[in-house]
């Protein structure tokens, strides 16, 4: 799965395959856009965002339990508040595994009066292990509760081979959420692995254990050098680093000193052959573990197991676990309270059941059918895009055309739910409950094997605020909470509407063809289909827009890694690309009016501007430069200066900031 995050979509109107506009007020503003949040005494060429978004930036508040806000987090907030009146009607339904599970886990004073009681059997387990040849089947128990160590385990789709499930095995072991927080000589950095190995001490000493501060010691020494044969994220991301088909027997030659097939049987998943991600960082992980003191490996499942379960341990490890990585690591002030993480376990333990409910109240069909028809408007769209694409060979454009033939729209919700009747949930055992759930993930994950491929499923749930697109699928998926205003309104202008929904199903459209799902031909299947000159001069482009990304500096010191954003910015200049011409076909010949002094182009523009509102805390920004695929949101609604209409829509001249001269400008789609 390659999930694009995008966080946009909602439903729409449509007449004759153009967005129709809907008598009465928009839900934002006069015509849909928020013209009180704008900045006018910012240039648009100098600084778009600000432009667009500058008031409401200094005027809105992070709140104290968020590490960042905006209108991803404003229908977040709204997914959440209608799930919550949702599970605490099952609370009281005699029977209702959905309410025992969420009022279970509100009942903190009894999660208290237990202590570690409920967890202590696993972690005498822990302690208990006396041979390192039994670790590898240890450590795929922990696995299978939810519990990360130096090897990360899954089932998914082999990429070669995308009808048949296979077993992957990838690089992990770190508690800090990426390499470089080890390895980088940033004071900023070095700080919290500093209070990373003080935090971890803590955990023991509220666990009563011994030598806290050297057991804590032991743990990032070990870590680090994980993070020392790691790969980078960069190379994470490639789909052709990653392939690596080997039997068991390969794997085991090149590290001799671990046991892959008690670990992959232990897994419930005794293969003869699987896919490695990171074939080095793997054999390195396993030749650490060989090195390493079993006292050590014992340390680090049993952290791990503190901080995994912290929220349905007693308050003292809860509060600790947030002091660390939601203060010290994210900035945030205060923990979210805790009705809404019992809104999120909940929707996660039974997501299906919770979701059945939540479609049922709040995504009528005409919402699902409205957002269907846009879809194909959009396809319409690109299709005509990749015919006016200079660097794409004719024969390349005709297999292009049939990969987006192929494409699976899924819209709202899957079309089957799954059965949780094998899921035992216990009124007033939440450590037991959470323990469960993870186990059935785990074995559902298994149950896949020898199976044919699950078409139906979906990564996400419907109340996630998020859109993604699957390669090996070759789908994109947009589910219900994304259906909706802020982000779409059929009352609103259409111009707003193309610049916001339709730029977003563009990009989760476009995905399908950026520099890794390109990889992928029409049936899901990784591997090249374009020419040799295709990919040499698509690369050249991409090379001029990851160039343009690396040279942000969002903070001092701290840039944008345009190679690790690649995907994500292409896809962001190819939907609002087609969005745009989508936008001027369903004018159907006829002048945009101007509403509000603004002409259609511009507020087609300020539509796209206006969904990447967003302030964040400056160390949660710097652990998103470092580990995440998207550009800051600044950046994303800038891709405007590689656009022509932008220029001549608000007259953007040589002296803006953001001006590009036209051979400088980014052209890919």
């Amino acid at each position: 799965m390659k999930p694009a995050f995008f966080a946009l979509l909602a439903a729409s109107a449509l007449a004759s395959g153009a967005l129709a506009q809907s008598a009465g007020r928009p839900q934002i503003g006069t015509f849909g856009f928020d013209d009180a949040g704008m900045d006018k005494s910012v240039a648009p060429g100098d600084d778009f965002y600000g432009f667009a978004n500058g008031t409401w930036a200094k005027d809105t508040a992070i709140p104290a339990d968020k590490s960042s806000y905006g209108t991803f987090d404003m229908l977040a907030d709204l997914s959440r508040d209608r799930t919550r009146g949702i599970l605490e009607a099952q609370a009281k339904v005699s029977g209702s595994k959905m309410g025992t599970a969420y009022s279970t886990y509100l009942d903190t004073a009894a999660i208290d009066a237990k202590g570690l009681a409920p967890a202590m059997p696993w972690l005498s387990k822990v302690k208990a292990l006396s041979d390192k040849a039994s670790y590898p089947a240890l450590l795929a128990q922990a696995n299978r509760m939810g519990v990360g160590g130096p090897l990360g385990w899954g089932v998914g789709q082999d990429e070669k081979n995308p009808e048949v499930y296979v077993v992957g095995l990838r690089q992990s072991g770190l508690g800090l959420p990426d390499r470089d927080y080890y390895l980088s000589a940033d004071p900023k950095l070095a700080s919290v692995k500093a209070a990373y190995q003080q935090h971890l001490a803590k955990l023991f000493t509220l666990a009563g254990e011994p030598n806290a501060d050297a057991r804590a010691d032991a743990i990032v020494a070990f870590e680090t050098q994980i993070a020392q044969v790691s790969w980078t994220r960069i190379d994470s991301r490639d789909a052709d680093k990653t392939y690596n088909k080997m039997t068991v027997a390969q794997l085991q030659q090149s590290a001799p000193g671990y046991d892959f097939a008690a670990y992959l049987r232990a897994n419930g998943t005794p293969v003869d052959s699987l896919i490695v991600a990171q074939p080095s960082a793997v054999t390195g992980i396993a030749k650490l573990v060989a090195d390493t003191p079993i006292e050590v490996l014992k340390d680090q499942l049993m952290v791990r197991t503190l901080d995994s379960y912290a929220d349905v341990l007693p308050q003292m490890f809860d509060q600790e676990r947030f002091a660390f990585y939601g203060t010290t690591l994210s900035g945030t002030p205060q923990q979210e309270v805790r009705w809404k993480r019992a809104v999120s376990f909940t929707s996660g333990a039974l997501s299906d059941d919770v979701s059945q409910l939540y479609v049922a109240k709040y995504f009528p069909p005409e919402t699902k059918a409205a957002a269907d028809k846009l879809v194909k408007n959009i396809i319409t769209a690109m299709n005509r895009r990749i015919d006016n694409l200079t660097w794409m060979a004719p024969e390349t454009k005709a297999k292009a055309h049939a990969k987006l033939a192929a494409f699976t729209p899924k819209i709202g919700y899957p079309s089957r739910w799954r059965s949780y009747a094998n899921l035992t949930i216990t009124a007033g055992d939440a450590f037991g409950n959470k323990v469960r759930a993870e186990q059935w993930d785990h074995d559902y994950d298994v149950s896949h094997l020898g199976k044919p491929l699950q078409r139906w499923e979906w990564g996400m749930t419907p109340m996630t605020v998020n859109a993604y697109a699957n390669f090996g699928m070759v789908e994109i998926v947009f589910p219900a909470s994304i259906l909706q205003p802020p982000f779409f309104d059929p009352k609103a202008d259409m111009a707003v509407n193309y610049g916001g929904i339709g730029a977003v199903i563009g990009h989760e459209m476009s995905h399908h063809f950026d520099d890794q799902g390109a990889k992928y031909d029409l049936h899901g299947k990784l591997g090249q289909w374009w020419t040799d000159e295709d990919v040499k001069r698509f690369n050249a482009l991409e090379d001029k827009l990851a160039a343009q990304y690396d040279a942000y500096e969002p903070l001092p010191g701290y840039h944008v890694k345009g190679r690790l954003t690649l995907g994500e910015n292409s896809a962001d200049l190819a939907g609002l690309s087609t969005a745009y011409d989508a936008y001027h076909a369903a004018l159907g010949g006829k002048p945009a009016p101007v509403i509000g002094g603004l002409t259609g182009d511009q507020r087609f523009y300020l539509g796209w501007a206006q969904v990447w509102r967003q302030n964040m805390r400056e160390k949660t920004r710097i652990q998103r430069l470092l580990t995440d695929p998207h550009s800051p949101n600044p950046y994303r609604a800038d891709i405007v200066r590689n656009m022509d209409p932008w220029y001549a829509a608000f007259s953007v001249g040589p002296q803006g900031k953001l001006y590009l001269a036209p051979d400088a400008r980014v052209r890919i789609w």
